[in-house]
């Protein structure tokens, strides 16, 4: 009777309706624990990402590449990579889609910064800028998805990070490290992170290494409805993006 009324809800609604009904379900939920944003998805959110994906603009995967170029904001996510360090600031997280088959995962971490209390301690710290850089391209009707490279900056708290000095630091890493590695076929095998414990090392170590399968279940040109799996074994991650740029 619930898929029934829910079926039924879902073929009165436009699309643009589904999509806002969405975000509006999500909208500062993104902070909750991740066991509960697990739940949140599959008791709300699952239908309407199989709704959407049924009306998917762009269901041939080449279609895609074109569209998903930009600048995106991940506004809600069950991807346990995200928050493996505390602090992170969700309105400065990109993910930046250069046309040179090239992405970053891109965020700004400032510990302390949600707690009014703690912002006034923390105020002089620096920020910690954290980017993850990944190749893609399209194989057999398929993404397929290569880590390149895990890149970490200090800043100044105080001053932003917008999306131009985020995609700034995306070009001047890829013309400064990434692109003759690339040429030679010498990406790192192993990561060289500094001042963070080994404990959070390993955990990066374990994403660096892996080979993401990642999937649009809806893509148009304003909202991403992304599922990525880091290793067969592992349980599916969701992701709903919106464009920034």
């Amino acid at each position: 009777m619930v898929n029934t009324i829910v079926g039924n809800k879902f073929s009165y609604l436009s699309t643009q309706d589904l999509k806002n009904e969405l975000l509006e379900l999500v909208v500062d939920r993104d902070i909750e624990n991740l066991k509960t944003k697990v739940k949140l998805y599959q008791e709300e959110l699952q239908p309407y990402f199989e709704e959407l994906m049924q009306r998917n603009p762009f269901p041939v995967i080449e279609d895609q590449l074109p569209v998903v170029l930009g600048v995106w904001t991940p506004v809600w996510s069950t991807i346990p990579f995200h928050d493996i360090l505390p602090g992170r600031i969700r309105e400065q997280s990109y993910q930046i889609f250069h046309d040179d088959g090239l992405y970053a995962n891109i965020a700004r971490f400032a510990p302390g910064q949600q707690s009014s209390f703690w912002k006034n301690v923390t105020s002089k710290l620096p920020s910690y800028d954290f980017m993850v850089m990944q190749k893609y391209a399209v194989c057999e009707n398929n993404w397929r998805i290569q880590n390149v490279g895990i890149f970490q900056a200090f800043r100044n708290r105080e001053i932003p990070l917008t999306i131009d000095d985020a995609d700034d630091w995306f070009t001047n890493i890829v013309n400064s490290k990434i692109k003759q590695a690339l040429q030679t076929g010498g990406l790192p095998k192993v990561l060289k992170l500094e001042n963070l414990d080994r404990n959070t090392i390993k955990k990066f170590e374990k994403t660096y290494l892996a080979t993401p399968v990642l999937e649009h279940l809806y893509v148009d040109h304003e909202l991403r409805l992304v599922k990525t799996q880091r290793e067969p074994s592992q349980r599916p991650s969701y992701t709903i993006a919106i464009r920034r740029r």
